[in-house]
């Protein structure tokens, strides 16, 4: 989605310096990335694949889906990507307390929900979960505004954050 598309554009030396590829598309949902898993991922052959998806299935881009079928769709990619001997990472969804293109929905709670599920998913699937959503909320559910303009999508101070937990994960530092 834009989290990761935003952030392969605003730190592309992260990425190049640590041989990563971001692959995010914005406005996409998990959905989507099922769909272009094989190619965007299977076909790289990675070691690991960090799966951060779901922002936008909340925000209902392609209409209303259930959290069950949002984390069923990550569970195939994980599925997928370990038939591959792709090491899948689930990430939780970081924190937004609102949309500003979809002023209707309050996102907090259900990406609370939804981050519960994914790490209940990790656990089941013994795959290692990235929390990125405890270190990057302001304690409403959503983003500061040193790290976020709108409240959804990491400035660059956001992403830093969120680069040293995968560092950490990747036992890189």
């Amino acid at each position: 989605d834009s989290i990761t598309d935003g952030w392969a554009k605003k730190a592309p030396d992260f990425f190049t310096d640590y041989n990563l590829v971001g692959r995010g598309i914005s406005g996409q949902t998990t959905s989507h990335m099922l769909v272009r898993f094989r190619r965007d991922v299977v076909d790289l052959s990675p070691e690991y694949v960090f799966i951060l998806a779901g922002t936008n299935d909340i925000a209902e881009n392609c209409g209303p889906i259930s959290l069950e079928n949002i984390v069923g769709n990550i569970k195939s990619m994980c599925d997928i990507a370990k038939a591959n001997k792709i090491k899948p990472v689930i990430c939780s969804v970081i924190p937004c307390d609102r949309f500003v293109w979809r002023k209707d929905l309050k996102p907090a709670p259900v990406i609370i929900e939804l981050n519960k599920m994914l790490k209940a998913l990790a656990q089941k699937e013994k795959v290692q979960y990235v929390d990125y959503h405890s270190a990057l909320d302001n304690g409403e559910g959503g983003l500061s505004k040193e790290l976020s303009k709108d409240g959804c999508h990491p400035l660059v101070a956001g992403y830093d954050i969120m680069e040293e937990i995968i560092l950490k994960a990747l036992k890189v530092k």
